[in-house]
């Protein structure tokens, strides 16, 4: 690869939709969350009902990048080389001693070679790695703080309840259903959850696709519930502007199951048909399916053996790894943190924002973006030897998967669009690694 990146250079455009075309308000969004997860544990499971009481202090724990070890209840930050940076039982910190306690003097991972390889999910460990997993961290931390207080043994039976718990809200059929407590909330009132776009993002998406690119949008979210946030922050036309749209794609695998993989389905009243298609010959709205035969219908739509893809997603398991490495796309990260660790909001994302809410100085209860005084930055970290005597900073290992693995990182899409909205073409990205806080994404240039 180039040190350069140009978005002229791209046949194809794609997009994931929940926290990246689609910004959520985090304060609304991730207390709703956490909501459905415990009001299923309270009144499904008997769990204390003061899992159901949030406090603005408490909200600090929240944070994206943590492992939850399902054995002991540990949650734990990892550096870039797998040691532990950081770590709690439940919600409460672990000492420098207590880690070595638990994980030796080298405080190493067992399971990190695992996890770092395949980001693939264990029934011995959990890698919360978007805001709609977020909340659960949190409410993981406070179900190991109850079993403590209950006298019970934590080990990894609470994990089936949480399982149970995430099912319950997000199934197949939950938003048509209007069951569980996240999607009946949203439809009522999806302003209250839903950024729209700015206008700019608006026209940066049409001069695209005016200009030849294929756009893609391409969701594990279903097609239901994909409508409802399309036309909230696009418009009613937002088909209009895309060629592919697949939804209920269930990445990773979508990347990944070569050569076992799903067949794409068509849809009928967000239906999926029981026969699958043989192969992808013709632009339109799809269910599950496959990157081999997306990849040859945009051979043909593209008119190039090899046509450049580009990808934006804000999940390093279900985006930016698969993706890159199976699908052998340049990548896009939208890191929402950056704005916490000092990277200035766009002017559209701004404006945008100010449509909404007043610009006071957010703490972490109304943003779960913003930097976390328990965990630290999500970008780099201290890290003790195990005497404890002398420090260094290490990039955390959520860093150093987006150097490997994203071709770039932004904010925000708003980033991109509000800088480039008529001349996209012009648009060059630095992405040589950078270690220095903060400086995770290099800045554009011109």
């Amino acid at each position: 690869m180039s040190g350069y990146f140009s978005l002229s250079d791209c046949d194809v455009i794609g997009f994931d939709l929940d926290h990246t075309l689609c910004r959520y308000h985090l304060k609304e969004t991730s207390r709703l969350i956490y909501e459905s997860f415990a009001r299923y544990l309270v009144e499904h499971k008997g769990y204390d009902k003061d899992l159901l009481n949030l406090t603005p202090a408490t909200w600090d724990f929240c944070f994206k990048g943590l492992v939850v070890d399902l054995e002991d209840g540990n949650l734990v930050k990892l550096a870039e080389d797998g040691t532990v940076l950081r770590a709690t039982h439940g919600t409460n910190d672990l000492s420098t001693e207590e880690i070595i306690k638990h994980y030796g003097p080298k405080r190493e991972w067992k399971h990190f070679n695992s996890l770092n390889t395949s980001f693939t999910r264990s029934a011995k460990y959990y890698f919360y790695d978007n805001y709609f997993d977020l909340p659960g961290a949190f409410l993981c931390g406070r179900v190991v703080d109850m079993l403590h207080k209950r006298g019970n043994e934590v080990n990894s039976d609470f994990w089936k309840d949480m399982v149970a718990a995430i099912d319950h809200n997000y199934n197949t059929s939950a938003f048509k259903d209007d069951a569980g407590t996240y999607f009946p909330s949203v439809k009522r009132d999806p302003g209250r959850y839903l950024q729209p776009c700015s206008d700019s993002v608006k026209t940066w998406l049409h001069s695209m696709k005016n200009a030849g690119k294929v756009l893609l949008l391409i969701t594990s979210s279903h097609s239901d519930y994909c409508r409802l946030i399309c036309e909230h922050i696009l418009g009613k036309d937002f088909e209009e502007l895309f060629d592919v749209i697949i939804t209920n794609a269930l990445k990773p695998g979508f990347f990944s199951l070569v050569p076992q993989q799903r067949p794409f389905r068509t849809l009928v009243n967000d239906v999926e048909e029981s026969e699958g298609l043989p192969s992808l010959d013709k632009p339109g709205w799809y269910s599950q399916g496959n990157w081999p035969h997306l990849h040859e219908l945009l051979k043909t739509m593209t008119g190039k053996p090899e046509p450049k893809v580009v990808y934006f997603g804000d999940s390093m398991r279900s985006d930016m790894f698969p993706a890159s490495s199976f699908g052998k796309w340049e990548t896009v990260m939208i890191v929402e943190e950056m704005e916490g660790e000092g990277v200035p909001k766009s002017d559209a994302a701004k404006s945008n924002e100010a449509q909404v809410e007043p610009l006071e100085k957010k703490g972490k209860f109304e943003s779960p973006s913003a930097i976390s005084n328990q965990w630290g930055s999500y970008f780099v970290d201290v890290h003790q030897s195990g005497g404890g005597d002398e420090e260094s900073q290490k990039l955390t290992w959520c860093c150093h998967c987006i150097h490997k693995y994203s071709t770039m990182a932004i904010p925000s899409v708003e980033h991109i669009a509000g800088t480039y909205t008529s001349t996209y073409t012009m648009a060059f990205y630095d992405r040589s690694p950078s270690p220095d806080k903060g400086g995770q994404l290099e800045k554009c240039k011109n």
